[in-house]
């Protein structure tokens, strides 16, 4: 009943959500880091939700999320990236999600979610940590 055939997979299944999650997080930035224009845009953005300090919170938190996403890829550093993460989202969650409705609110909790398990959980064996650190039996 309780499956435990399936720990075996544990490890693949936190790289998977590792590449996933980490590719999403650079995806969603990228556009910022390439173009003037579209930092300039988030900025105007953080603006207009009331964010203070728009001019250095647009490209903390752009390059906080693409250093993120790098970290979940790489899986280094996971646990403090994973609470960055967390950090991250819940200010959008706050700031920005939470007013329109679960459903488009529901990304940014996920993103909470998800950046707290790995800040708790670690990277796994298969990543640059689990390189380094002493195997378990």
């Amino acid at each position: 009943m309780t499956l435990p055939q399936l720990a075996g997979g544990a490890d693949l299944a936190l790289l998977a959500a590792r590449l996933v999650i980490g590719g999403f997080l650079i995806y969603g930035v990228w556009d910022n880091i390439v173009s003037a224009e579209r930092m300039a845009e988030f900025e105007k953005f953080l603006t207009v939700k009331g964010f203070a300090l728009p001019g250095l919170m647009a490209p903390l938190s752009v390059y906080a999320q693409f250093l993120t996403g790098v970290a979940f890829i790489a899986g280094f550093a996971i646990r403090w990236a994973g609470l960055i993460c967390a950090f991250n989202f819940i200010v959008a969650l706050v700031m920005v999600d939470a007013p329109l409705g679960i459903r488009p609110a529901f990304p940014a909790a996920a993103l909470v979610v998800i950046g707290l398990l790995f800040a708790t959980i670690g990277a796994g064996r298969l990543s640059i940590e689990g390189m380094f650190a002493p195997q378990r039996r």
